[in-house]
């Protein structure tokens, strides 16, 4: 209830404009790590397990989807805060 107050005051200054491209920038950022850190993982454990390689890769790969799909979500978010 009170988060949507304070969205609501500032989406109405400019300043409200500023935090939603920055709150983009930040879940770009942020997927960018997280994208790092399953590749990382990823690579990891295919050393550990060569013989299940190909399993690590195409889960590495769904999870990636995942959270490139939630940092999609949030940038558009943040997108329709700019421009309301």
């Amino acid at each position: 209830m009170l988060l949507t107050v304070i969205l609501q005051a500032a989406a109405g200054a400019a300043l409200g404009k500023a935090a939603a491209a920055l709150g983009a920038g930040v879940a770009a950022f942020a997927a960018a790590i997280g994208i790092g850190k399953i590749g990382k993982s990823a690579l990891e454990a295919g050393a550990r397990q060569p013989e299940y390689t190909s399993k690590f890769q195409l889960l590495a790969i769904i999870i990636g989807a995942l959270v490139e799909g939630a940092c999609l979500f949030a940038i558009l978010v943040c997108l329709l805060g700019i421009l309301r």
